[in-house]
């Protein structure tokens, strides 16, 4: 537990610079790129919380992620070039985020008292739905519909994790190995340029 809270404020920090970066190529003054990565950075769990009837929500509750978002909004908009340089290194921590994400979302449901199912669904949202959002307030398609496998590697993950806790694994052991595979699921089809069958 102690090293879950950094992590999420880690995660919570680089969505906020990959919304704020995401509208670079557009004419939006700092105010604009703050606002697309303040809900890049809240908008998954935020859903989520809603959705359950989970109040207040983390952001509002523990003032610390806003601290973390304010500071990876003004890193973008600071060191623009720096971070675009970091494309690779900022890809590899967007999908810790993801995978860190997806096992909080579902641990966070399952203490609220949802059945598995609806848990797994909740941990997808939380990671994906502030990038869709983003990708939306920018006028490009999600990357939920393109071809990268997304978030069908968090339900992954999810899935795993709930499995995982049914036969009684450790929590911390969960943990790794839930992560482990949803990062894998998510890098390995980058490397190869794999996606899922389409619909034709």
């Amino acid at each position: 537990m102690d090293l879950q809270y950094p992590l999420e404020l880690i995660g919570t920090f680089v969505f906020a610079i990959s919304g704020a970066l995401a509208v670079r190529d557009r004419e939006h003054d700092i105010f604009g790129a703050g606002f697309t990565g303040f809900i890049t950075a809240i908008g998954g769990g935020t859903l989520r919380d809603v959705l359950l009837g989970s109040y207040p929500l983390v952001w509002i509750g523990d003032v610390y992620f806003l601290y973390a978002i304010f500071a990876g909004i003004f890193t973008a908009f600071i060191f623009p070039r720096i971070m675009l340089k970091l494309r690779r290194t900022m890809f590899l921590f967007d999908t810790l985020g993801i995978a860190f994400f997806t096992v909080l979302g579902v641990e966070k449901s399952l203490s609220l008292g949802v059945r598995p199912e609806i848990a797994a669904i909740m941990g997808m949202f939380s990671a994906v739905m502030g990038g869709v959002i983003r990708d939306t307030l920018v006028n490009e398609i999600p990357i939920l519909f393109r071809k990268e496998i997304y978030a069908s590697a968090c339900l992954a993950g999810a899935i795993l994790y709930l499995v995982l806790n049914y036969f009684g694994l450790h929590r911390d052991i969960n943990l790794l190995i839930s992560i482990s595979v949803t990062i894998s699921i998510r890098l390995i089809p980058v490397r190869y340029k794999l996606s899922l069958p389409r619909l034709d």
